[in-house]
């Protein structure tokens, strides 16, 4: 396993992450990712451990806080051998208190999660969501306080914008309060807006990027071709609704590309979807999931090999799109581009 350091912090996290969001999975989405019981999580956190996947990904309304039970059991006995990374803010309840990120309910959030992972400390503590009706200051010093407390170790956010990411990291460097070292992302070859803003900010600030579903919501399995229906068995069927949505044509261009890598190199579609986000700016580590072993064994995979530069450039180009403004004319127009060069455009 290949280790990376998490943004401009101190800590070092494997270039895999297990994403917990199957344990226990109950409601309409993460029932549809999966329902791995007890036995079966232990399990998979073995694999994990022996492969060097040392660090694990849920949060509290994973399955309305079993994910985070199911995954505290699974490392009893051993907590010192992973990272704990969870996430707190999204709404867990109708009461007016039971969503953001005030101080009031970051407290709450972070005793909650411990002690349903059963541990005394997290790894990396997340913000799910950005909330506008709390104060940033607020925010950064109830996190602050947080870390001060040894109740969490290093800070993050997830689906933030650049300018909320942005402000949060002026707070906090004007109050001096502890930064945001990663933001967790929706990555993929279908879905490259990440590069757009978030990218070069990251790259800026120190940010290290945790990807999220970087199989484009289910789409690059594998089971998805041209003239090819997702089969009944495809949680798309159940959970498309809730994800970031893809153009057809532009999947299945994508599609045909892994196919011929696949061809190529040997290697399953969803490694070598994984093995081209790995060598991304900011990328720190991409949290893969699992229904089952062989799932898991398969995304595995992903490490321990590159594509070659003409490979990779292939994918480059299928999966492009045409930035919005105001990001577009960097990439297009001479003047620009020097003075803003794209931090992807020299990658191979």
């Amino acid at each position: 396993m290949e280790y990376r350091r998490l943004g401009a912090s101190g800590l070092t996290v494997p270039a895999l992450s297990f994403g917990a969001g199957t344990f226990g999975g109950s409601g309409p989405l993460f029932g549809a990712w999966g329902n791995t019981d007890a036995r079966e999580a232990r399990r998979l956190v073995d694999i994990c451990l022996d492969a060097g996947i040392s660090m694990f990904d849920t949060a509290d309304v994973y399955s309305d806080g079993a994910s985070e039970e199911m995954l505290g059991q699974a490392i009893k006995g051993r907590r010192d051998a992973v990272l704990i990374s969870t996430k707190a803010g999204l709404p867990t309840g109708d009461g007016p208190n039971d969503a953001g990120t005030s101080r009031a309910r970051l407290i709450r959030s972070v005793d909650g999660a411990l002690r349903r992972l059963g541990t005394d400390y997290i790894d990396l503590f997340q913000l799910h969501a950005f909330d506008a009706a709390t104060p940033i200051e607020e925010v950064v010093a109830t996190l602050d306080d947080l870390v001060r407390e040894g109740k969490i170790r290093y800070l993050g956010v997830s689906n933030f914008s650049g300018w909320q990411l942005m402000k949060s990291l002026a707070a906090a460097d004007r109050d001096r309060r502890r930064r945001y070292v990663a933001h967790q992302v929706y990555y993929s070859l279908v879905g490259r807006d990440y590069e757009w803003e978030l990218l070069p900010l990251g790259l800026d600030q120190g940010v290290g990027a945790v990807v999220w579903s970087p199989l484009g919501w289910g789409r690059l399995t594998g089971k998805i071709r041209r003239g090819t229906p997702p089969p009944p068995t495809s949680r798309l069927h159940a959970t498309a609704a809730f994800g970031p949505p893809v153009d057809d044509e532009h999947l299945f261009r994508v599609v045909d590309v892994l196919e011929e890598l696949s061809h190529e190199t040997g290697r399953a579609v969803p490694q070598i979807a994984v093995n081209w986000l790995l060598r991304r700016p900011t990328v720190a580590t991409v949290i893969i999931g699992a229904r089952d072993e062989a799932q898991l064994r398969q995304n595995i995979g992903a490490v321990g090999w590159s594509l070659t530069p003409e490979q990779t450039a292939r994918l480059d180009t299928a999966s492009s799109r045409t930035a919005p403004y105001p990001y577009f004319p960097y990439h297009r127009q001479e003047g620009f581009a020097r003075l803003n060069p794209s931090p992807v455009a020299s990658i191979a």
